[in-house]
């Protein structure tokens, strides 16, 4: 067992090597924010891969607790092409359930098990830049239509210099996906999108996206078929073939645009089981999607 243990520490080792001092951007979202276990092993990985000497970053998501939150409040929810209807009092709900709630309890548990977190939004220091999103979508007729969904916004700039500065003395920066406008109105952004954008801003040496999935299937109903490996320009023509659909378009694209910014790997992987992201960055053969350029 002890054998087993340093072969372990062993296989490690050059991976440490290479990831010393280099930036990793989490999207910590999905199962791994709600199930205690698995939460708690995601911060230790977080803790681990800082004290070996990397530099974590983490955006994380929260619409299932803004969701709740909104049914608590007797505030109806609705969806359009997949994008939350935002109007000004949702908005306010959102900015406290990711900023107020879910961001403080990342730091909190972070601090307790031995790491040094900061909690950020995009507002701080100018960090996320934003504009409106509109939703665009085609009609039975294949007509475009397009629509004004509120306080949904899109990343216009990431102004890295907040997080380059935490980094510098030591802390965690963990990031809620809140952009301010140009007006200094607040948007809700797709945390994906928001990670991608930062990992491209810091020029980090990954992005990992937590999901609820092991990553993208050549055939959804056959679980052999996991893809390993996606070049960028393979990228479209998965899409055009129903092989990346739905929920897993945002999280490709977030990669692809990462990667065109100077990233080096993105890794799209399992949050749902413990210490996934160790077993991505310290073991030969990973686990997951990775896109490459």
């Amino acid at each position: 067992m002890s054998a087993e243990k340093v072969n372990v520490l062993i296989e490690a080792l050059p991976y440490i090597k290479e990831f010393y001092g280099k930036t990793v951007v989490i999207k910590y979202g999905g199962s791994a924010m709600v199930d205690c276990r698995l939460k708690e092993a995601v911060i230790q990985d977080v803790i681990l891969m800082r004290y070996v000497g990397m530099n974590p970053v983490i955006v994380h998501g929260g619409g299932p607790a803004i969701t709740a939150m909104l049914d608590r409040m007797g505030k109806k929810t609705e969806f359009i092409n997949g994008l939350r209807v935002t109007d000004s009092e949702t908005m306010e709900i959102v900015e406290m359930v990711l900023v107020g709630k879910i961001n403080q309890e990342i730091v909190a548990l972070l601090n307790q098990l031995g790491g040094k977190a900061v909690g950020l939004s995009g507002k701080d220091g100018q960090l996320i830049q934003a504009e409106k999103k509109l939703a665009n979508w085609y009609d039975e007729s294949g007509q475009e239509v397009t629509a004004d969904i509120g306080y949904v916004g899109e990343v216009r700039k990431v102004n890295p210099a907040v997080i380059e500065t935490l980094v510098t003395e030591g802390y965690i920066p963990v990031i809620a996906p809140i952009g301010v406008g140009r007006q200094g109105e607040t948007y809700n952004i797709n945390a994906d999108y928001v990670a991608g954008a930062v990992a491209g801003a810091l020029k980090a040496h990954k992005l990992i996206l937590l999901t609820d999935v092991e990553g993208i299937f050549a055939d959804l109903e056959d679980k052999k078929s996991l893809i390993s490996c996606i070049k960028v320009d393979e990228v479209p023509g998965l899409i055009n073939r129903g092989i990346i659909s739905g929920g897993m378009i945002p999280k490709i694209q977030c990669c692809v645009e990462a990667l065109e910014e100077g990233v080096s790997r993105a890794h799209i992987i399992n949050g749902r089981i413990p210490h996934s992201l160790l077993l991505e960055i310290f073991t030969r053969k990973g686990i997951g999607t990775m896109v490459v350029k």
